[in-house]
């Protein structure tokens, strides 16, 4: 996925200790610079008056910059923020230092006050897709956000099939995407995926690697050899289609017309990071490529399936399709035939526990949301078909389920061992999105 490439200014004024504060601001942007996960454009010179702030907008512009930190080292002139934003036009992060010492004369930065200018300008300019944020250290959770946007925004997604049989509600308005994201979804038949020929010397090493993996007791040798086929012919897929994640209808037609279902294919694959949605979930595909960019590196796609409102837990579950990485190193990892009329072949086991979130990118009635909500994934014995974690959320069980119903959040979430509420935050400002969750009340 593409990286992000942020540049960042410093903007001062000479009536303020403006030499310390450039002292301070290059050993801070030296710290920043560290972080080789993102392309960071530091503007080399101070930014005073306001043809100095033109010059370095068009320095950003010629440096493709995908978001813009406006660093108030000191109070500064309030047209600058302006005058940059007129000429880069990405998201701001407006990033005040902490004042120092008082030195017996005036204040020495005053540069909270920059800070507080710059927002109410772009604000009453009819501008909201700014963070503010003050203090020593760069706000990580802006950052990350602006990593969920570029993933999202650069993402290739390819979408196999349709949506599953019914599913009217992860279906999507293409053109919306499109206007939001300026992503293209591309369309594929199934036989794409499935169709063609696999090398054998691949088939027999997958095959191993299968028998590695799960107990597959219950399956007979054709099925074994159909599973390691497959993930021989999406790998290859996926490879010469250089998506950045991929939605399947996995059902009703694809066991019938290859002989398994997908779900083990895509435990194994998810689990060497290779993003797949299941039910053709364009948007649980989105939510996919903007969970890997919040820090989670196998995130995969769940229902809110069973619910205990008495002891106060979910079932986060699905048709065995979770990374196989994520299995809880305890009970017995094995694939299982009870889907579609014995052609299932789905992963069986209990994921690992664990801090947790669950995200949702959902579009209804012409908005799209982010749905967002954390919580715990606490250990359990296998007693089930599937993958599945049980979690206790942050709130109760029934407010967040009351929380999805009324707000018709569609039945698939993303789930990952990371938590991310703040940047989640940032990205829904930064893009104008609504957040849907349990801490708002909408019954």
């Amino acid at each position: 996925m593409k990286k992000a490439r942020i540049g960042i200014v410093c903007t001062v004024r000479k009536t303020f200790d403006y030499v310390t504060a450039y002292a301070l601001y290059k050993e801070r942007v030296a710290e920043v610079m560290k972080d080789e996960t993102v392309e960071w454009v530091n503007y080399p010179e101070m930014v005073i008056e306001a043809d100095e702030a033109k010059k370095a907008g068009e320095y950003f512009i010629d440096h493709h910059v995908d978001a813009l930190i406006i660093v108030s080292a000191t109070f500064h002139l309030g047209h600058l923020a302006l005058i940059l934003n007129e000429t880069v036009r990405r998201p701001l992060l407006l990033w005040g230092f902490d004042e120092l010492p008082y030195d017996g004369g005036k204040i020495r930065l005053n540069a909270v006050c920059g800070v507080n200018l710059n927002a109410s300008n772009l604000y009453k300019g009819g501008l909201d897709n700014y963070i503010v944020h003050v203090g020593n250290e760069i706000d990580q959770d802006w950052v990350k956000a602006v990593k969920m946007m570029v993933a999202l925004k650069s993402a290739k997604v390819g979408l196999v099939g349709y949506h599953a049989d019914g599913f009217y509600n992860v279906g999507v308005d293409e053109l919306h995407t499109y206007k939001e994201l300026g992503v293209l979804v591309k369309h594929y038949e199934l036989s794409e995926l499935f169709g063609g020929e696999a090398d054998p010397k691949e088939v027999e090493e997958e095959k191993k690697n299968v028998l590695k993996l799960f107990d597959v007791k219950k399956l007979n040798d054709a099925q074994v050899e159909a599973v390691a086929r497959l993930v021989v012919l999406a790998k290859h897929f996926e490879e010469r289609e250089q998506m950045d994640v991929i939605a399947i209808r996995c059902w009703p037609e694809f066991a019938k017309s290859y002989g398994v279902s997908p779900c083990a294919m895509m435990s194994i694959l998810q689990s060497r990071g290779i993003l797949l949605a299941c039910e053709g979930d364009v948007e649980a595909a989105l939510s996919m490529v903007a969970v890997r960019a919040a820090g989670e590196e196998t995130p995969f796609m769940a229902d809110l399936s069973q619910v205990n409102y008495a002891e106060n837990y979910a079932l986060l579950w699905h048709d065995g399709v979770a990374p196989c990485n994520l299995w809880d190193g305890k009970c017995v990892r094995s694939l299982e035939t009870y889907f579609a009329g014995g052609k299932g072949v789905t992963a069986d086991f209990v994921l690992r526990s664990g801090k947790m979130s669950i995200l949702r990118i959902d579009t209804a009635r012409g908005k799209t949301r982010l749905f967002y909500e954390e919580g715990e994934a606490v250990p359990m014995e296998k007693q089930l078909s599937g993958t599945y974690a049980k979690v206790i959320f942050d709130h109760h069980i029934s407010k967040v389920i009351d929380t999805v119903v009324y707000t018709g959040v569609a039945h698939h979430v993303i789930m990952g061992y990371v938590q991310y509420r703040q940047a989640m935050l940032d990205l829904a400002r930064i893009m104008g999105w609504e957040v849907i969750d349990a801490e708002r009340n909408y019954f």
